[in-house]
């Protein structure tokens, strides 16, 4: 278990290190020059002092590669740069824009998860029967509409018509946990549609494929419940291919994401990078890509330990 824990560490260090590399010289490629955005903006007329030395503080004077190993040496030690809009630093600004996004993605990720499964386990065990194609046609539905579509229909729904859920905003946890779970719900079942028809679908698929084995026809003769069959033995032998859709759907969740925030104001890392792109504030932009593709590893990371869990044969692969 050690070494193939090991292996998979040292794979995912090496994949971030590749993605920060290729993130550092393709920020050096978008248009626009940082120093003018510093100094006033494009219709600024700064003088040649004024340049030559912003140029001088922001390293932009040395070589590409000299500016690469410095800007790689201070990743390491955690230090993301400073903003050219406010001069505030990056990584003080992804602190407390993150646990806002995972306030989102996190509760969205749960409701997929137990929704898809439960309503898969609905209709695999009434195959044949109008349940079970009602179930389905719910799960192409919500994976057929956008996600800004839902969380309109949802505002409309919740909000205009019946006045139960406030339409966006975003209240603190710390400051009113009700306020807070109010302004929740609508972005997070927006944001869980997709992924919970993703997951239905496929855990439905796997449940059929495994109830069609001999050992299920075998516990069946041993005089278990249906029940018992279904949760403990057909759907524990269905997990691999459930993981790899919920591993997928969470690192799809932070993309999606980006459409929620916007609609229902919600002040995460996605809203904070739009405002970045509106700026041109590169090293924002640059510092909430690399977070994104950290926690998309950290993700598959956690997905391919929880493969070795369920079915120990890959830990010796």
């Amino acid at each position: 278990m050690w070494r193939y824990l090991l292996r998979r560490v040292s794979f995912s260090i090496g994949l971030l290190f590749v993605v920060a590399t290729l993130l550092f010289f393709s920020i050096h490629l978008l248009p626009g020059d940082p120093v003018l955005l510093i100094l006033g903006g494009d219709s600024a007329q700064p003088s040649p002092e004024q340049i030559a030395m912003v140029t001088a503080k922001l390293g932009l004077d040395r070589p590409l590669w000299v500016q690469y190993a410095v800007w790689l040496g201070r990743l390491c030690q955690g230090d993301l740069g400073q903003s050219l809009v406010d001069d505030r630093p990056v990584a003080r600004d992804l602190a407390n824009r993150l646990p806002r996004t995972l306030q989102l993605v996190i509760p969205a990720t749960l409701v997929a998860t137990a929704a898809g499964v439960s309503l898969a386990m609905f209709a695999a065990r009434r195959r044949g029967r109008l349940a079970d194609p009602i179930a389905s046609s719910t799960a192409l539905l919500g994976f057929s509409m956008p996600t800004f579509v839902v969380g309109m229909l949802l505002v409309a729904l919740f909000s205009i018509t019946l006045g139960w859920l406030p339409p966006a905003g975003y209240v603190p946890w710390g400051e009113d946990p009700s306020g807070f779970l109010r302004h929740l719900i609508l972005p997070a079942l927006a944001l869980a549609a997709a992924p919970m028809a993703i997951t239905m679908r496929m855990t439905r698929s796997s449940f059929l494929e495994q109830a069609s084995l001999d050992y299920v026809r075998t516990a069946r003769a041993k005089g278990l419940t249906e029940p018992m069959v279904a949760w403990h033995h057909v759907l524990r032998n269905a997990l691999l291919p459930i993981v790899t859709v919920v591993g997928l759907q969470i690192g799809g969740m932070f993309a999606g994401a980006v459409l929620v925030e916007y609609i229902f104001s919600w002040p995460g890392l996605n809203t904070l990078l739009l405002n970045s792109i509106g700026t041109r504030d590169y090293p924002i932009i640059q510092g909430v890509v690399l977070l994104a593709a950290v926690l998309f590893v950290f993700v598959n990371l956690v997905t391919d330990l929880c493969y070795a869990v369920i079915n120990p044969r890959i830990r010796y692969e």
